[in-house]
């Protein structure tokens, strides 16, 4: 039976510190060789395994949240490029989404992804593009009315052309940022997944316009190669 999530950071308890080697197979490029490797060493992939999440970037949005304190018993939610769910699993729990925590207010989650995701027992996810005309009323709708939060792990299809990459990530968070004006409560939070690399300076001026405070923040399940990082913005003005 799957491990139930429980949308708590166990950082530290029971990780390995054997490390796995992996010899390069004929056929198999060096690259994926490379990548089996660091999944096989990873703790975070390891945690997410023992711990029931759908991927390590579970613990990306936990830490965050333990931060920066946005996924509240009674919180409206909207994840948007959900799949695979992993950021979902943590927040249920956290706002309470199942009403299991007796005298806190129950919160409401909404995923959507262009791909079906496997449903996760509290939300409710659909299929949409939130690009498209009339979908930022589907989800108000769905949601009974204004989110508190929206949330966005998405990137890009990678082309493997590093400033290509850079500004299609740019420009899909960008959006979601236009997305969560039209959604968001007065006071809400927007938690999205950028990339360092010089085109994020125009979000970052739109956002202080927007909200009372932003933050940029590399969380520790964020790898060390890797350039994405994190705004936080808090304080929408309506």
């Amino acid at each position: 039976m799957a491990k139930k999530p429980t949308g708590k950071n166990t950082s530290g308890r029971g990780q390995r510190d054997l490390k796995v080697k992996v010899k390069t197979a004929r056929g198999r490029k060096l690259s994926s060789t490379r990548w089996l490797q660091r999944q096989l060493n990873d703790p975070y992939v390891a945690r997410a395994r023992k711990e029931g999440y759908r991927g390590r970037a579970a613990f990306k949005i936990m830490e965050l949240d333990d931060r920066f304190r946005f996924l509240v018993p009674g919180a409206r939610v909207v994840d948007l490029g959900c799949a695979p769910g992993g950021w979902i699993q943590v927040a249920v729990p956290r706002i309470n989404a199942l009403g299991e925590k007796s005298g806190k207010a129950q919160g409401r989650i909404i995923g959507i992804d262009l791909q079906e995701v496997e449903p996760v027992a509290g939300a409710e996810i659909h299929q949409l593009d939130f690009l498209e005309d009339g979908a930022d009323d589907k989800v108000k709708d769905w949601l009974g009315g204004k989110a508190d939060v929206v949330m966005s792990d998405m990137a890009a299809a990678s082309s493997g052309h590093k400033q290509t990459d850079h500004l299609r990530i740019m420009a899909l968070c960008e959006a979601a940022a236009y997305f969560a004006f039209d959604v968001l409560e007065e006071g809400g939070t927007f938690v999205a997944k950028v990339l360092a690399g010089g085109a994020e300076g125009d979000l970052q001026k739109l956002l202080k316009q927007k909200f009372t405070k932003v933050a940029n923040v590399k969380p520790p399940a964020s790898r060390a190669d890797s350039s994405e990082k994190f705004v936080v913005a808090t304080g929408f003005r309506g």
